[in-house]
Formats: structure tokens, C-alpha cells, sequence
């Protein structure tokens, strides 16, 4: 039975005007990346890496002091996106950020032409460089959706407090993850959200397309592609240690035994010492599969797009995309 969501259908309203949503909007495979902030106020970092993905992708998200770390703003990382010709993508979270902040901060992003927000809960600060700090978490990642979706559509403050001149016009987005526990209750997770006032969402990175498929049945049963853009999330793995990592270590992720195999069998008969040459077979490999996983997307009923987390390896993001068929990116008129 379809879960009862009220929100119009995705392509009936235009709601903020990105290039993302346009693209969504009118049908188009949308294609988003990922950027991560440099730990300093290294512009010239921010620019090599935008060089990477401009053109490439629709949209980059830009992460928000990512595992706990301090680094440059993802308001201010984004401006510089805006400013070069790549639309950013900014995530907020809930754990740096009372709602005062959060909703300051969002129409000082607006004003500067960020039209994207992800909103998120956040990474635990014990993961960074600052554990002893304290979090936030005045309001959840549902309570922050549906925050931003009043100040869009209904021009008021979380307090009920009008926004003179109309609030921040905001493509609202949040994170899914298909694979996390309760495994079962997932689409109902995204359902709830989808309620709040989420306009898409981007999950996390899939390696089991088989069971991602079963995930996508039942939300695709529930009609919630019919309310929501869900990008697939995918991403290349660099090695085997690093795919062991992801497997064992990130909540969420699941990296099958095939894979696994793939890319232990992708370095058989190369000498462990002869380390570039293992670098380049795994690395080779992990963008194989990576476009193997796009095309699977693709053919998934509810898939609108995908979102690329190629974790500090933004130069792998053009091989990816042209290997995939999805270059050039489609462009839609103002």
C-alpha cells in the first residue's frame, strides 16, 4: 500500500531554482559529487579541486567540518563554488548548530546564491580533532528539514515569526541510507522525511546493487519516487584495504564478497613491493566497478541520478563519467 504523502510531485513546483532541481525536475539523469573542505584557509585547494569537477557533475556537495574536523566553512567553501561556475551543494548539520545558527546561517547562504542545502545530523566530534567539544543536537536532521521547508514555502521562522520579504528558496535535501539497521524500516525512515519536506535524497555509498534493488522495490511500492529525487550514492574503492575498511568499519556500507574478490584478484601476480603498480591495478579496478555500479543504477526504477563519493580522488570523477555515457552533462534553459 502507498504511504500517504501530501507533498506535490517533484516536478510540479519549482521550489528553488537550482540547476539540480531543474535538471531533476525535467527528467535528466543527474550526476552530484562531492567535495571536502581544505583544514586551513587554502583557497588554491578549494579551486584545483572545483577544476576537477566542473562540467562533470551538476552539483557538488560541500561538507560540513566532515568526521569532526575543523575546516573552512561549507558556507564559505560553497560561495566559492557559486562564484566559479559549479553549484554547491552545502551541508548543514545539527551538531555544531543551535537553530538561531542554523537558520542565520542559511539565509547568509542564499543571500550569496547557494540555492542547495543537505541537511544532516552530523559525524560524532570524537571522531576529530576536537573530541572533547560539545555537540549541539538542538534540533534533529527531521526537525531541520522541516525548519527549511517552512522558511521556503511558508515564510516563517521555526519560532512562527514571519520572514519579511520571504524566506531562503532552498532545494532541501537529506541522506538515506538503505543498508543501516533496522534494514527493514529504511524506506519508512525516508518516508518520514519525505513528509518533513525533503525534495531529494542522496544515500549511501552502494555496493550490493543486488540488495539496493530490494530497497528500491519498496520504495518505489510505497510511491515515494513519485515525491522524492533519490540519487544513488556510489563511489570508486582505491584498494582492498580500503574496501575492507568501508565493509567493517562504516555503519551502513556493505561491500560484498564480490567486490572484494575483484579487487584482491585485480593486484594477483604483482610483487607486494612494487607499490605504484598496485596502486594503479586496484585504483583501476575500483573505477570499473564504480561505472559497472551507474549503469546498474540507471536501469533501477525510482534511480534519478547518482552521487559520486570519490574520497580525495576528485581526479577519478571525469574517467567515471565518461565511462558511464554521462558526459556532457544535459543543460536546461532558465
Amino acid at each position: 500500500m502507498p504511504f500517504a504523502v501530501t507533498t506535490p510531485a517533484p516536478a510540479e513546483i519549482e521550489k528553488s531554482g537550482s540547476n539540480l532541481e531543474r535538471l531533476l525536475a525535467a527528467g535528466h539523469f543527474a550526476v552530484t559529487g562531492e567535495l571536502g573542505p581544505p583544514k586551513s584557509i587554502d583557497t588554491d585547494f578549494v579551486e584545483k579541486k572545483i577544476c576537477l569537477l566542473k562540467g562533470y557533475v551538476d552539483a557538488a556537495n560541500v561538507t560540513d567540518n566532515q568526521t569532526g574536523f575543523v575546516r573552512l566553512s561549507s558556507i564559505g567553501t560553497g560561495i566559492l563554488l557559486a562564484q566559479a561556475g559549479l553549484e554547491p551543494v552545502i551541508q548543514m548539520t545539527c551538531r555544531d548548530r543551535n537553530r538561531l545558527a542554523i537558520q542565520s546561517d542559511l539565509m547568509g547562504a542564499y543571500v550569496h546564491g547557494i540555492r542547495n542545502v543537505l541537511c544532516l545530523s552530523g559525524d560524532h566530534q570524537s571522531f576529530g580533532n576536537h573530541p572533547g567539544a560539545k555537540n549541539v543536537h538542538d534540533i534533529d536532521s527531521m526537525q531541520l528539514i522541516r525548519m527549511v521547508q517552512e522558511m521556503r514555502d511558508k515564510s516563517v521562522f521555526q519560532c512562527g515569526d514571519a520572514i519579511k520579504g520571504g524566506g531562503p528558496r532552498l532545494f532541501i535535501g537529506t541522506a538515506a541510507s538503505p543498508f543501516a539497521s533496522p534494514v527493514g524500516m529504511r524506506p519508512f525512515r525516508l518516508a518520514k522525511k519525505v513528509v518533513a519536506g525533503a525534495d531529494f535524497a542522496q544515500t549511501q555509498m552502494i555496493f550490493d546493487m543486488k540488495r539496493f534493488r530490494e530497497y528500491m522495490k519498496k520504495v518505489v511500492d510505497m510511491g515515494l519516487h513519485e515525491k522524492i529525487f533519490i540519487l544513488a550514492g556510489v563511489g570508486p574503492l582505491k584498494s582492498t584495504p580500503m574496501a575492507r575498511f568501508l565493509n567493517e568499519k562504516v555503519p551502513g556500507i556493505e561491500v560484498p564478497d564480490e567486490c572484494l574478490k575483484r579487487m584482491e584478484g585485480a593486484v594477483k601476480g604483482i610483487d607486494t613491493d612494487n607499490k605504484d603498480e598496485l596502486r594503479d591495478a586496484w585504483r583501476a579496478e575500483g573505477i570499473k566497478m564504480c561505472i559497472e555500479h551507474i549503469q546498474e543504477a540507471r536501469e533501477i526504477e525510482g534511480v534519478a541520478g547518482v552521487h559520486i563519493m570519490a574520497i580525495q580522488w576528485e581526479a577519478a570523477i571525469k574517467t567515471i563519467v565518461d565511462g558511464c555515457g554521462l558526459y556532457p552533462r544535459p543543460s536546461v534553459s532558465v
